[in-house]
């Protein structure tokens, strides 16, 4: 028997995958534009919607779209003709997804979706079909060769998975949507590991060892025995004047000098670096590494004397943030 190239067939599924993203890719036009601005000023959900592969597609893209800030669900093609059209509003916006554009069990949305003006995106490989020809915005995929003696959906469904999260990114992109907004919708797993922010991870309120800059050292000690933190916030008016840490302290007493006359204006270290509240605990970390420290002050906006809270290397060690 005729030993089978599987690594010979994966690279054929591959380059034909390829392909067909560099047809889509140069077939894109001003509706991709107009399809953009439809989501982004939608004022309620946006809808996909498709039969067999092309209902998974749609499966997925609605989950992107609502974890990029753009609310949406999935209308089943099957039970939409059983009450689940009453689900769509004028206010929504529609995606079908079809490589025919003629499939059956999308021919009643198409006629509720025109009848009651309900904006209409057809991402579709037939210009010909009723899709097509039905859809406020057409989102053509060009027609590909497939794998699997060319009638497996496998390259038809990668250019329209790629169109939709082309159409999520692009729509991101305009509403402005960072980092700290992904964050609120992904509060669990490895994204929400690597969103943590300095104030996530930050020691704040009671906890915070603050001194006044005139208090004698001996007192300044006892504080930061307490808070066992190994720092102490030096304030003066309130404000951030320097900052003790315990190393400090050890040089100072190596030197004989009589610690029980000593203030912590006079051995404190001026002007220390604060962060932003909104600063990514990993950026926080590269900074204290190339500044050879181990902790920040944390600051809101740009109100730099005014510490709110202080993000120590092992806080953000036990977070496992690297």
């Amino acid at each position: 028997m005729k030993k089978i190239n599987y690594k010979a067939i994966a690279k054929n599924v591959i380059d034909l995958e390829i392909s067909a993203l560099k047809k889509l890719k140069t077939s894109l036009n001003k509706s991709f534009n107009q399809a953009v601005e439809a989501i982004v000023k939608c004022q309620s959900k946006i809808i996909f919607c498709g039969v067999g592969k092309s209902a998974k597609i749609g499966a997925k893209l609605s989950s992107t779209f609502s974890s990029v800030g753009s609310p949406s669900f999935v209308l089943s093609s099957g039970d939409s003709s059983h009450g689940d059209m009453g689900s769509i509003s004028k206010k929504d916006v529609l995606i079908l997804i079809s490589y025919s554009g003629e499939t059956q069990e999308l021919k009643n949305i198409i006629q509720y979706a025109n009848r009651n003006r309900i904006t209409l995106i057809g991402i579709v490989s037939k210009k010909n079909s009723t899709l097509y020809k039905a859809s406020d915005i057409k989102l053509y995929i060009p027609e590909v060769k497939e794998a699997g003696h060319g009638i497996v959906p496998t390259s038809s469904t990668t250019a329209q998975l790629a169109m939709g999260d082309a159409l999520a990114i692009a729509s991101m992109k305009y509403k402005k949507f960072g980092k700290l907004d992904f964050k609120q919708y992904h509060p669990s797993g490895s994204l929400s590991v690597k969103l943590k922010t300095a104030e996530d991870l930050m020691v704040k309120g009671r906890d915070m060892p603050f001194i006044n800059q005139n208090l004698d050292m001996n007192s300044a000690l006892k504080i930061m025995r307490k808070s066992n933190m190994g720092v102490l916030i030096v304030r003066r008016n309130n404000k951030t004047v320097g900052i003790i840490s315990d190393g400090d302290i050890k040089r100072i007493k190596d030197k004989n000098t009589d610690f029980k006359k000593l203030i912590a204006k006079k051995i404190m270290k001026k002007n220390p670096i604060s962060i932003d509240k909104d600063t990514l605990a990993s950026k926080s970390l590269s900074i204290m590494s190339e500044k050879k420290i181990t902790c920040l002050c944390v600051h809101n906006k740009n109100n730099k004397n005014k510490t709110i809270g202080i993000l120590t290397i092992h806080n953000i060690l036990n977070a496992n943030i690297q």
